[in-house]
């Protein structure tokens, strides 16, 4: 099989995370449409990511936020995103580079973006170089994920006057087994 120097992986890649950021910065515009809520997971020693300490070290390796009812000041760049949400009433603000994201997903339409960030190529604080990435998977979710992540042992945040805030799931319930 001859050489690809054009790297189709690579372009397949930042345009399936162009998707992600377009859905992202309207949502920031103009707030969760209909039934849209989204899973997204990332990796917390990724290169760019910024939680508070507290998350990192309950949440070493990665962590899924769910953007559904309470979140504040969700911004966008062309990089990344940031974005307020409530964690057992304390409240946080992420930041959250797009190479970081490791699954995207939108339950209400069965849309999921898979990219394959690997953890071993992940070393936190000082990065010299990018770790090169897997080219992204887009497939439609299965009955048996959505299943699965019914079943997830979730961890609600709920705010001071009743909400129901984030949930952070288990990034097991959307594998392929």
């Amino acid at each position: 099989m001859a050489e690809d120097h054009i790297r189709y992986d690579i372009l397949a890649q930042e345009a399936l995370r162009g998707v992600m950021r377009k859905v992202l910065a309207e949502v920031a515009r103009t707030g969760l449409p209909g039934n849209h809520h989204f899973f997204i997971t990332f990796l917390t020693g990724a290169p760019g990511v910024r939680i508070s300490s507290r998350l990192r070290e309950r949440y070493p390796e990665q962590m899924t936020i769910v953007i559904q009812f309470q979140y504040w000041d969700l911004k966008v760049s062309e990089t990344g995103f940031e974005i307020g949400l409530s964690f057992s009433d304390i409240p946080e603000k992420l930041e959250i580079p797009f190479s970081a994201v490791r699954g995207f997903y939108d339950p209400s339409v069965n849309f999921e973006l898979e990219f394959d960030v690997k953890a071993d190529d992940v070393i936190q604080d000082v990065v010299e170089e990018e770790p090169e990435e897997a080219p992204a998977k887009i497939q439609p979710a299965k009955a048996e994920g959505r299943k699965k992540a019914k079943q997830v042992e979730e961890v609600e945040a709920d705010d001071s006057s009743g909400n129901k805030g984030a949930d952070v799931v288990s990034l097991d319930a959307f594998r392929k087994k």
